[in-house]
C-alpha cells in the first residue's frame, strides 16, 4: 500500500516538474537556424528539446527493430522460440531482478520480503525449479510452514527437485515430533542421493532412535563407503550397533527360541567388542557370553584388553562373575591378573581398597587407596575410607565424619553425553535427552550435585549383599560393621 503511494506520488511530481519546464521554455526567447541543402528551418527552444526527445525516441525505435529483425531472421532459420524470446526478454530480466531481491532477503533474514520477492518472480518467469527454491525457505523463515509445505510438494513434481522437497518435508517433521515419518522421507532422501552426508547423519540418527539396529548397520557402512565417516570412527560406531543389536536379541528371545536367541546375543557381542575391545559394554556382554558358553579363559582375556584400554566398574563386577564363589585371598590374587595393566589408575586403587576390606586386612586397603583422599576425593573414596576406619576399630564420630564428607563430595565418573551433558545411570546407544548416537562418555561431570552411579557399587557386586547382622550391641565385629558402611553407603 505504502509503495503504491510512493509510485503515485512520484509520478504527480513528474508531471509537475515537465510542465514547469515546458513552461520555461516557453518563455526563453532566441531562436536557433539550421541550414540543410540550402533550406533554412528556424527552431525555438521548446522545438528543439521535443526535437531531440524525438532523435533519441527514433533511435531507441530503430534498435528494436533491429533487434526485431534478427529474432525474425534466427525464427526462419530454424529457432522457434527466437520470436518469444525477444518479447520477454525485459519480462525475464525484471523476474530475474525480482529473483535476486528475494535470495538477498532471504540472507538477510527478512522472509516476508523474500516471500513477497519470490512470488513476483515467479509470476514473470514462470520457473517453479527456480522460484519455489526461494519461496519454500523464505516461508520457513517467515513461520508459515503451511505454504512451506505446500511450496515443498510442488517440488516433489520435478525430478530435478525431488530431493529438495522430500528433505524439506522430512524437517518440517523432525521440527513437529514425528518421527516415524521423518524416517520413512529419510529413506527416501537416501534413495535419491545415497551420497548426501546430511541424510546420511539424519537416518542413522532416526534409525537408531526407533531401534533398527540393522538398518543402522547399513547406513553407517553406507557413509564409510562414500568417504564420509573415518575407519576407526565406523568401527566405534559399528560395534556399538552390534552391542545394541545383540541387547535387543536378548530383550526380545521367548522360550522357543532362547538358545538361538542366545547364540545370536553372543555372536553379536563378541563382533561388537573384537571391533571396538575398549567400548565397556561390549567387552562385559562378550565376557557374559563366553562364561555362559564355559570359555571363562577367553571372558578373562576380553575383560583384561577392556580394562588395559579403559579401567571402569563394571568390568570389575564382570571379572568377579566369572569365579563367583572363590575365596577373598583367592579373589584379590586373581584380580591381580586383571589390574595389573593400570596399577596407577584410580579405579584400580578403588578395586583393590574394596577387595582388602571384603579380605578384613584394612591397613592393606587403606595403603591400596593411596594418596586418592587427597588428589581425587571422591564420594566412592571417601565411602570406602569411612569403611577403612570402622574396620580398624574408629570412634563412630570418626566414621560419620567421612560419610558426612562423602555426602557432598564430587560423585567422580559417570555416562555423560557430551552433546547435552545428561547424566545416565547406565550406558544407553542413544541419548535419552538429546537423542544423540554413541554420545555418552564415562567420565566426571562438571557439577557434583548428582546421584552415585550404579556402577560405584562394587562391592555388593563383587561379595554379593550381606546377611542382616543381628547382635546384642557391643559384640559387633569391627569389620562386619566396615562392610555394612560401604554397602549402605554405595546404595
Amino acid at each position: 500500500m505504502l509503495w503504491s503511494l510512493l509510485k503515485i506520488l512520484a509520478f504527480v511530481a513528474a508531471i509537475i516538474a515537465l510542465t514547469y519546464g515546458g513552461t520555461l521554455l516557453m518563455e526563453v526567447q532566441g531562436s536557433a537556424v539550421i541550414t540543410i541543402a540550402g533550406r533554412e528551418m528556424t527552431f525555438t527552444p521548446m522545438k528543439m528539446v521535443m526535437g531531440l526527445m524525438l532523435l533519441v525516441l527514433a533511435v531507441w525505435l530503430l534498435l528494436k527493430a533491429l533487434g526485431f529483425l534478427i529474432a525474425l531472421v534466427r525464427f526462419i532459420n530454424g529457432d522457434e522460440t527466437a520470436v518469444s524470446r525477444y518479447f520477454s526478454r525485459n519480462r525475464e530480466r525484471r523476474g530475474f531482478d525480482a529473483l535476486s531481491d528475494g535470495m538477498v532477503a532471504l540472507a538477510s533474514g527478512e522472509g516476508q520480503l523474500a516471500l513477497t520477492k519470490a512470488a513476483r518472480a515467479e509470476r514473470l518467469l514462470g520457473r517453479p525449479e527456480l522460484t519455489n527454491l526461494l519461496a519454500a525457505q523464505a516461508a520457513e523463515m517467515a513461520g508459515d510452514s503451511k505454504k512451506a509445505e505446500e511450496t515443498y510438494r510442488q517440488l516433489l513434481e520435478d525430478d530435478r527437485t525431488r530431493f529438495v522437497g522430500v528433505r524439506g518435508i522430512m524437517k518440517q517433521r523432525l521440527a513437529e515430533g514425528d518421527t516415524d515419518t521423518a524416517l520413512a522421507l529419510a529413506k527416501k532422501a537416501f534413495e535419491l542421493k545415497p551420497r548426501h552426508d546430511e541424510t546420511l547423519d539424519i537416518l542413522l540418527k532416526l534409525q537408531a532412535g526407533s531401534q533398527d539396529w540393522q538398518g543402522a548397520r547399513q547406513t553407517l557402512g553406507a557413509k564409510l563407503k562414500n568417504g564420509a565417516l573415518p575407519r576407526d570412527v565406523f568401527k566405534r560406531r559399528d560395534a556399538v550397533l552390534a552391542l545394541s543389536a545383540a541387547k535387543a536379541t536378548a530383550q526380545n528371545s521367548d522360550g522357543e527360541n532362547s538358545e538361538a536367541a542366545a547364540k545370536a546375543m553372543q555372536n553379536a557381542a563378541i563382533e561388537a567388542h573384537r571391533q571396538s575391545p575398549d567400548l565397556v559394554p561390549a567387552a562385559v556382554m562378550a565376557a557374559q557370553s563366553y562364561v555362559k558358553s564355559g570359555n571363562k579363559r577367553h571372558a578373562t582375556r576380553a575383560l583384561r584388553k577392556a580394562w588395559d584400554s579403559h579401567p571402569h566398574p563394571d568390568l570389575a563386577a564382570a571379572f568377579a562373575a566369572i569365579e563367583p564363589e572363590e575365596e577373598a585371598t583367592a579373589r584379590i590374587k586373581r584380580f591381580g591378573l586383571l589390574t595389573k595393566g593400570k596399577p596407577d589408575h584410580a579405579e584400580t586403587k578403588m578395586l583393590m581398597a574394596e577387595l582388602q576390606i571384603v579380605a578384613e586386612d584394612f591397613p592393606a586397603a587403606e595403603r591400596a587407596l593411596g594418596d586418592l583422599v587427597e588428589s581425587d576425593p571422591t564420594a566412592r573414596v571417601l565411602t570406602l575410607m569411612a569403611a577403612i576406619e570402622r574396620g580398624k576399630g574408629a570412634d563412630d564420630s570418626v566414621v560419620r565424619g567421612w560419610l558426612t564428607k562423602a555426602l557432598t563430595a564430587p560423585r567422580g565418573p559417570q555416562w555423560i553425553c557430551n552433546n547435552c551433558q545428561h547424566i545416565h545411570v547406565n550406558w544407553e546407544p542413544v541419548c535419552t535427552q538429546c537423542q544423540g548416537f554413541d554420545t555418552l562418555a564415562w567420565r566426571a561431570p562438571k557439577s557434583t550435585d548428582v546421584a552415585m552411579p550404579s556402577g560405584t557399587e562394587m562391592l555388593p557386586l563383587i561379595t554379593g549383599a550381606p546377611e542382616p547382622i543381628v547382635s546384642d550391641g557391643d559384640d559387633d565385629s569391627a569389620s562386619d560393621d566396615a562392610a555394612t558402611i560401604t554397602i549402605e553407603a554405595n546404595n
